[in-house]
């Protein structure tokens, strides 16, 4: 149900199933990729105890 919400609300994951139903890809299996990412959106956000941030960079620190 969230990513019927998702895809119903404009935001970056209602561009993403609109670019991949334009490319021809099945209406399923492109909500089960916003699931997916939905998925690992919040699992990252619980992981790291931290708020979302939509332009979130990562720093890879080196030794």
């Amino acid at each position: 149900m969230c990513a019927l919400g998702a895809i119903s609300r404009k935001g970056e994951l209602q561009d993403f199933y609109q670019r991949k139903v334009g490319q021809g890809k099945n209406k399923m299996s492109v909500i089960n990729a916003v699931r997916n990412k939905l998925i690992h959106r919040v699992f990252a956000v619980v992981r790291d105890g931290v708020m979302y941030q939509k332009n979130y960079q990562y720093n890879l620190v080196m030794s």
